[in-house]
């Protein structure tokens, strides 16, 4: 597993009661007078013709990269972008997107990254809530994004802007304490809250993971995250300052293992950033002996497996709040086999402490559980727009004498171990984590009680298999009020990401509260065949396909059965279970049922009607009695009288 992982050293003592020394986290600090522009350009002056960008069979070298965010730039600084503004960025994963952050922080300005797949009630709120003056999206999307008081400018899908620009680099004045990156996470009060990321924050990100992981400009990365997700940043930034080239797969390859296995390899990738669940059931495959891969990150959700011994790389995971810059802890997982505990989340990283404290904000004994708090380098400025919730969630640091030393406050728990390594427990509040998503269950339910049909609602992720969670909710109908489990869905999809919407509506005639009149989750019933909403109609299967078919969905989506009209992604699909749907039919019928027709025909009626039309593709050339007969072998439709 030959990786260069260098972590930062954690002292303990040695009594039953020891803590760890407030010291831990220690490191180099990056240089004060550069920023992440700056390296970057310096990188294109070193080497412009180096390969910055490759995705599919478009390359971008630094050269290139340099000269279009350059233009992007002083573009930008002519409609008043400068040090703090935030300048919205609504695009797709790709080079435009690169472009487009790039050239927002060489305007001196901070990106906000946008997903163009949000729905568009959610997209203008983020737009009115940070306030943003200009917003970048792609040429031909500019008359289908919100309109409001910004101005909007268009990118190619080269990240070219069509005016005649300076390609010059623009004189910077970037401060540590300036604004980089804006990104909304899930709200508590039932709004998306923008977390502000300063320089200082993604300098000591970059320099710490370039330290860490011996990255050099051969190295090659992957670039999977959704532009939304701050993992994306850590995609980014410690490559391009360290003139390494950055890769972008399909999207119908991100969500199925073996095909992003095999694109790793191909394309032989260095250093690759994969999610918690994807990561679990890469773990399984048979891997080359001889791959360039060295080291697979994983983050974003509890790890529950540790690696097996054959995997040619090193697996690191990693923990951090999007209010703690990306990163705040990581470590190697080796092959311990260790049943006893999960694998852990590290160490924290360079120039960043992690305090475990009790109700009461006193340190908590190694090995005894508390709430985990995170201070030092990585720390958001605040909340955009919110000095209230800054102030309950970025508190002053007792055990830091250094003027405006602050803590953030997780709402995770957590223990130290003798060795140093943290134990991640859960959630000390309702928040829920779902493939990878930090969710704020009021921001569903301010959403859900808007339908005319529900007149109060709650909701709670509950674990169907381990590493498989999924969002429920419990509603209770308004008076001679009638809902069904597609309306519902359809009508949260309208204002809400997919990853929020929740796969199962439980129907009560009341929510059940406790003594302090609070609802109480642990009464909420588990869903079944009686209390689930489902549509008005259920359509049986009708064919031996369409049976085998519910046969396979049924189990994944954690139903009793499945209609052959029903929606996959309605019941509760996602695309890491649409990866398991087309490895089972593959092993069911034989064929190879791509990820792109299953979203194009979600029902299993669609599913059966391509699952015979590959298995007739795949038997053209016999006879038609011997079509027939192998139809039948594989639960497809016969219409040979002799089989009936």
């Amino acid at each position: 597993m030959g990786a260069n992982y260098v972590q930062s050293k954690t002292c303990v003592t040695g009594s039953d009661n020891q803590r760890l020394d407030t010291g831990n986290g220690s490191g180099r600090v990056h240089p004060p007078d550069k920023s992440v522009p700056q390296l970057v350009a310096a990188q294109a002056a070193a080497t412009p013709d180096a390969v910055a960008v490759v995705a599919g069979d478009r390359r971008l070298t630094y050269g290139e990269l340099n000269t279009r965010s350059n233009q992007l730039a002083w573009h930008l600084r002519s409609l008043g972008v400068g040090s703090d503004v935030v300048v919205a960025l609504c695009l797709k994963r790709s080079i435009a997107s690169i472009v487009g952050a790039l050239g927002i922080l060489k305007a001196g300005g901070a990106y906000l990254p946008l997903d163009p797949a949000y729905p568009t009630e959610r997209l203008a709120f983020v737009l009115n809530d940070a306030r943003v003056p200009v917003l970048v999206t792609a040429q031909c999307a500019k008359d289908h994004v919100p309109m409001g008081l910004w101005k909007v400018v268009g990118l190619d899908v080269e990240g070219r802007h069509a005016t005649g620009q300076s390609q010059e680099r623009p004189v910077l004045d970037v401060r540590l304490g300036n604004l980089a990156y804006v990104i909304y996470t899930s709200g508590s009060t039932g709004q998306p809250k923008g977390v502000e990321i300063t320089h200082g924050g993604l300098l000591n990100l970059v320099f710490w993971h370039q330290r860490a992981f011996a990255v050099t400009p051969a190295d090659r990365a992957s670039h999977l995250a959704s532009v939304g997700f701050d993992a994306a940043v850590w995609e980014l930034w410690p490559y391009l300052t360290a003139g390494a080239s950055v890769h972008l797969p399909d999207d119908s390859i991100r969500y199925e293992p073996e095909a992003l296995r095999d694109w790793l390899v191909a394309q032989q990738i260095n250093i690759a950033f994969v999610p918690t669940q994807m990561t679990e059931r890469m773990m399984t495959l048979e891997w080359p002996s001889q791959t360039a891969l060295r080291v697979m990150l994983t983050g974003a959700d509890v790890l529950h497996h540790y690696p097996f011994l054959k995997l040619p790389f090193l697996l690191v995971n990693n923990y951090g709040p999007t209010e703690c810059t990306v990163v705040a802890t990581s470590g190697p997982v080796l092959p311990d086999k260790r049943p006893d505990r999960l694998p852990t989340i590290g160490r924290p990283i360079a120039n960043v402490q992690i305090y475990i404290l009790d109700e009461k904000q006193r340190q908590v004994p190694v090995g005894t559980s508390g709430e985990l708090y995170i201070g030092g380098a990585g720390l958001a400025r605040g909340y955009r727009n919110r000095p209230d919730l800054t102030a309950e969630r970025f508190l002053g640091n007792p055990f830091n004498s250094e003027p405006g030393a602050r803590l953030y406050k997780t709402g995770d728990l957590a223990q130290y171990l003798p060795d140093g390594q943290i134990v991640f427990l859960g959630r000390v509040d309702n928040q829920i984590k779902i493939r990878g998503y930090r969710i704020e269950p009021n921001e569903v339910v301010a959403v859900l009680d808007d339908h005319p049909a529900v007149q109060e609602s709650v909701v709670v992720a509950q674990e169907l298999a381990p590493g498989d969670k999924r969002l429920v909710a419990y509603v209770v109908p308004g008076p001679k009020a009638t809902a069904t489990s597609s309306s519902l869905q359809n009508f949260l999809r309208a204002r809400l990401p997919d990853y929020m919407v929740p796969s199962t509506f439980v129907r009560l005639d009341a929510l059940p509260l406790n003594s302090s009149r609070k609802v109480d989750r642990a009464a909420l019933p588990a869903p079944n065949s009686t209390n689930t909403l489902r549509d008005d109609t259920f359509v049986a299967p009708r064919t031996p396909t369409e049976q085998k078919l519910a046969e396979i969905l049924a189990p994944l989506l954690g139903l009793e059965q499945v209609g052959v009209e029903d929606n996959f992604f309605m019941l509760g699909g996602h695309s890491l279970l649409a990866a398991q749907v087309v490895a089972r039919v593959r092993d069911a019928f034989g064929v190879e049922l791509t990820l792109r027709s299953l979203f194009d025909h979600p029902t299993a009626e669609g599913m059966s009607a391509e699952i015979e039309q590959l298995v007739l593709a795949k038997l053209k050339g016999m006879s038609e009695e011997e079509v027939q007969h192998a139809l039948i072998d594989t639960g497809a439709p016969s219409v040979c009288e002799n089989c009936e």
